[in-house]
Order: structure tokens, then sequence, then C-alpha cells
């Protein structure tokens, strides 16, 4: 009866908690888990269908290894939204520059933006890069995983017709291109 006695007030006195402590006895009071480490991280899950979690929780963070971030689901888990949480994460950029042919007029001309970003950032000759640089510039694996903008043009030389979710441009040729023509392309990040 006595060790029951002094088990409640053991137990009375003391503060119950429920944070866990990895490689730490003393997992700081405002976590729920505390790992410690001077020389390893901790390694998220890595995904490459999102689609495949199933009612992802809001705020629930994984891998994306297709847009090579950390992402989180700041939707609901029944309409998840994955964003990339890498500070440095570009959230929009400008295309790669490309060539617009208009010495012929004409309707219904294309490009295909996602293919024409995506092939400049592959295989970058070694006289084109510094030294010890990667040849390939990391770039979004689908032309979904992009929105696809043209935020101004030269409406004396072109008529934007339509942009395919995919990325491909629907345009007409109005007239030649003049020194001062132009075509603004923003991809952003969904």
């Amino acid at each position: 009866m006595y060790k029951i006695i002094t088990a409640m007030l053991v137990m009375a006195f003391c503060s119950m908690t429920a944070q866990v402590g990895i490689n730490t006895s003393t997992p700081d009071p405002s976590s729920a888990l505390d790992v410690t480490s001077t020389s390893k991280g901790v390694l998220l899950p890595r995904i490459s269908n999102l689609s495949s979690v199933t009612n992802p929780a809001t705020g629930l963070v994984i891998f994306d290894t297709n847009k090579k971030c950390i992402s989180q689901n700041v939707g609901t888990p029944a309409a998840p939204d994955w964003a990339c949480l890498s500070p440095n994460a570009t959230r929009f950029f400008y295309m790669p520059s490309i060539v617009f042919d208009t010495t012929t007029t004409g309707t219904g001309q294309t490009k295909d933006l996602y293919t024409l970003y995506k092939n400049q950032f592959s295989n970058v000759p070694t006289n084109a890069r510094s030294a010890s640089a990667p040849a390939t510039i990391p770039f979004f694996p689908n032309a979904t995983d992009l929105y696809y903008y043209v935020t101004g043009y030269d409406a004396t030389v072109f008529k934007i017709n339509s942009i395919s979710s995919t990325g491909v441009l629907n345009y007409d040729v109005l007239s030649n291109a003049t020194s001062a023509s132009f075509i603004n392309i923003v991809f952003v990040v969904k």
C-alpha cells in the first residue's frame, strides 16, 4: 500500500508531458518532437506522386521529388494544395529568351513554351556555364507543374489566341517585328 501511495504522490507532483526526444533525454519544452544531432538531419518522406497521399492533413509536410522542394499541404484533406516551403523557391519566373519568326504573317502559329524552356535548361555546353557547374539547370519535370501567362506583347505584331494548360501558345503574326517588338512570358509554379 505504501508503494502505491508513493507512486501516486510522485505522479501528482510531476509534470506530465507528451514530448518525445530522439538523442536527448530532455526535449525542449516547446516541442512535441525534439531530434538532436550535430552530424545528421531529418529525412522527410520522399514522394513523387502527391495524389497517392490519401486525405493529407492540412499542414502535412513531405519532400516533393518532382519539384525538388519541401512541400506542405496548405489545402484541406479533401482538396489538397501542395506548396513549396523552400525560402529560395521561385514562385514565378520569366521564360528564357526564344525566337518568334515574324517575317511571314499568319494565323494559328504555335510555340510549345514548356518544351522550349526544358530544352534550354538541359545539357548546357561547358563553355556556356561556370567551372564545375552541372550541365543541367534544375527545371520542373512536367508541363502541368506550371501556369503560363503572356503579360505583355506588341499588339501591332502579335495576337495571342490561347495558351494550353501544358504551355502551348497559339498566336497570330500580324506584321513584321521591329526592334521594339516584344512578348513577355511568365511561368508561375503551381
